[in-house]
């Protein structure tokens, strides 16, 4: 389905109220203004301004008010920014399930991993809830706009908490290993939930290469091939994306939360001296077991935990 998008002034978009009003229809999401159908065309207006037009007539239709980004333009600006995989025209606009993870890099607490479907006639809405690159929000917006993501959207989030992830990182499994299998098994939950419905494509956030990825997941039983596209970069080429990644930091944060109230201490993200200063007092306090059950123990923030804490005992 042909989908267009123009940014209307207040004025422009009185007019575009007043032009297709007899059309008007209902919708009840409170971040719509108006909506109209016409045989061929679906108009729907957004408080921030934007107008989507989807349908057989939304090119005709948008030009009347404004023209749109030239879909040479928008693959243009698509691959300049990310690498990977050769990406379809006009990607931002078609059904896509993406996958995100995070938490790979912090010492203390899991690895999360979000899978998320969003349809093409939902990717407006789900950008008036608050979603972009997720890099440019901060973890008390995500916190705040997550809800409304996992109440609108298919999804499945997976958190490996620590114990698991020391268990088989001590069988020699690597952290790419790790996210590939998290990837895989986070989207083959949101296909059958799906129950037939296809993407146009899955885009995952590129941790690794095509080939290496796929030897990483070999010994699964569902292995999801069809229509996979892999670019880094992907959470600013898709909402799917955002989305995931947003539900991915989400569900870390929280689990961090549990883990704080656990250690009676707030557990600093990252892998920095202030980890290892946290990581010492836990160490001094809860002893060895402890720190460990809420860590990544392979990182090199244990041994300079231990380092601090033997010099404090001295």
């Amino acid at each position: 389905m042909t989908q267009t998008v123009i940014v209307a002034s207040d004025a422009v978009m009185q007019n575009i109220i007043k032009h297709y009003h007899e059309m008007k229809v209902s919708r009840n999401s409170p971040h719509i203004i108006f909506a109209a159908k016409l045989p061929d065309t679906t108009i729907t207006a957004y408080k921030s301004g934007k107008v989507l037009f989807q349908g057989g007539g939304a090119l005709r239709e948008a030009a009347l008010w404004g023209a749109p980004p030239s879909l040479d333009e928008e693959k243009r600006n698509l691959t300049n920014s990310s690498k990977g995989d050769k990406l379809p025209d006009h990607l931002s606009q078609l059904t896509v399930l993406g996958s995100d993870e995070t938490g790979t890099g912090d010492f203390f607490g899991p690895i999360t991993v979000a899978a998320c479907f969003v349809r093409a006639d939902q990717i407006e809405l789900v950008k008036e809830l608050g979603v972009k690159d997720s890099k440019q929000l901060t973890d008390d917006w995500m916190r705040k706009i997550a809800p409304d993501l996992r109440a609108t959207l298919v999804h499945s989030v997976l958190t490996l908490k620590n114990d698991r992830y020391n268990e088989v990182q001590s069988k020699g499994w690597s952290q790419g290993k790790i996210k590939a299998l998290l990837h895989n098994q986070a989207l083959r939950h949101v296909l059958r939930k799906l129950d037939g419905e296809k993407p146009d494509y899955i885009l995952i956030d590129q941790f690794a290469e095509r080939s290496i990825y796929y030897k990483h997941i070999q010994s699964q039983r569902e292995i999801i091939r069809e229509n996979v596209l892999f670019a880094t970069k992907a959470e600013g080429l898709h909402v799917a994306v955002a989305a995931a990644s947003i539900i991915a930091r989400v569900a870390f944060l929280e689990e961090m939360d549990r883990l704080s109230e656990i250690a009676g201490v707030s557990l600093p993200k990252g892998a920095g001296p202030k980890v290892d200063e946290v990581a010492a007092k836990i160490l001094l306090k809860n002893g060895e077991p402890f720190l460990k059950s809420v860590t990544k123990w392979h990182f090199a923030n244990s041994g300079k935990a231990k380092k601090i804490a033997s010099m404090k005992r001295l």
